[in-house]
């Protein structure tokens, strides 16, 4: 049997270190080392994509990986590709850094810097252990588990005020009337406003899993609210300060148990970064920024894209800018946005209708906004197009001159704010 190795290591001497002893264990093939935490996740959510086969048997996990940190990094692969074998590599071997591995799941701990008598029977064991459960989940096929079950869609306002919140709450009803089971997290934990956009009143919140290590089916249900529209909801906290007890960590674990229970998971991530926020776009499937189409709201969205990728919370390449409140007559168009933030811009643009938005908005009813409305055919056609709903019947498109090239006047003009 073929050992398939893949190691995240971000030092390159010790990457190279590492390949050249998995190279010297008898029956193994190491893959190129991933330099983070994002890289080595999403290479293997490609991969459990084509069955769980697919996969590589063992990954290693450098203790210095980032930006996630390494035991949660090792608890994110154990949870979501149970059929990988985890190693944590690290220069500490005490007992307490031995029993938080194997409580996140990792298969075994190795020393730096490694040694081939060390490392050769640990990924053997791991190896092993990693065929073991293919065979009791019946290995490839249609039915086997490739890792994570749902799809996470984070919805984030370049600048307050821009629709966020309502696009958030559209696209979970989009997924919902798909047939899908749906969970929409407010974690915009300090000035969240959708419990009053849905009229709810609760006394649960997602402060209430921040401390709660292991978030079994039970403890998860416990702190959602059930909408009557069918809807699984998990608000903000009611006082903006219980919000700090939601740590990263926290935040990445709730993530974690939500993706796991249900179909979508859409969450609100308000227009400020915070840490729990942060976390969410990094994790997601799909990253979506809203913003209006000026050059105020332009600016502010170049600002965010450039701190998510100096944080390496997102490269803007895989961030999806929509254009909200958009007219026939507006001068900034979806090209101009693409080509002036770096990210891509979806198709579908989000009409300036207000008036439809209105009554349900004061009312606490966002989930009966008119269905024959502008406003709810975009908002369910971008459903469609990020793929977390079906087609509707009549899809909203862009305006014939929405994908317009831009004029230099308003290259310049925007240009001008963009030095963050």
């Amino acid at each position: 049997m073929t050992i398939r190795l893949l190691a995240a290591v971000a030092d390159p001497d010790a990457a190279r270190t590492t390949t050249t002893l998995l190279g010297q264990v008898p029956g193994t093939e190491p893959a190129t080392t991933v330099a983070d935490s994002a890289a080595l996740l999403d290479t293997l959510a490609a991969l459990a994509a084509s069955g769980v086969d697919d996969l590589p048997e063992v990954v290693l996990v450098h203790e210095g990986v980032g930006p996630m940190p390494p035991l949660d990094l090792v608890r994110e692969v154990a949870l979501r590709f149970p059929a990988v074998g985890v190693i944590l590599l690290s220069a500490d071997q005490g007992p307490a850094l031995y029993s938080a591995a194997m409580d996140a799941g990792a298969r075994g701990l190795i020393g730096l810097p490694p040694s081939y008598e060390e490392l050769a029977p640990r990924v053997r064991s791991a190896a092993a252990w990693a065929c073991g459960v293919r065979r009791h989940l019946g290995g490839s096929g249609a039915d086997a588990p490739g890792g994570r079950t749902g799809t996470v869609v984070t919805v984030s306002g370049a600048k307050g005020g821009v629709g966020a919140t309502v696009t958030a709450v559209q696209l979970a009803l989009a997924a919902q009337a798909s047939g899908r089971s749906v969970a929409l997290v407010d974690m915009d934990l300090q000035t969240g406003d959708l419990a009053s956009y849905l009229d709810v009143r609760f006394r649960r919140s997602i402060a209430d899993l921040a401390e709660i290590t292991d978030i079994s089916s039970r403890v998860l249900a416990d702190a959602m609210f059930s909408h009557p529209g069918g809807l699984s909801l998990l608000l903000a906290p009611a006082e903006g300060e219980q919000g700090e007890a939601v740590t990263d960590r926290a935040a990445r674990q709730i993530v974690t148990a939500l993706r796991a229970r249900y179909d979508v998971v859409v969450i609100d991530c308000g227009s400020r970064l915070e840490g729990a926020s942060a976390v969410a776009v990094e994790l997601a499937d799909v990253a979506l920024l809203l913003l209006t189409p000026d050059v105020v709201a332009v600016r502010a969205a170049k600002r965010t894209v450039r701190l998510w990728d100096r944080l390496r919370v997102r490269k803007p390449q895989d961030v999806r800018t929509v254009v909200n409140r958009h007219t026939r007559h507006t001068e900034i168009q979806p090209a101009l946005v693409e080509r002036v933030t770096g990210t891509r811009a979806a198709r579908t643009v989000v009409p300036a209708a207000f008036k439809e938005l209105q009554a349900v908005v004061d009312s606490g009813r966002m989930d009966e906004l008119d269905q024959r409305g502008a406003i709810r055919k975009a908002l369910w056609s971008l459903a469609a197009e990020i793929g977390v709903a079906g087609a509707p019947a009549t899809p909203a498109r862009a305006d014939r001159t929405a994908h317009r090239l831009p004029r230099r006047s308003e290259r310049r003009a925007i240009g001008a704010g963009g030095g963050s």
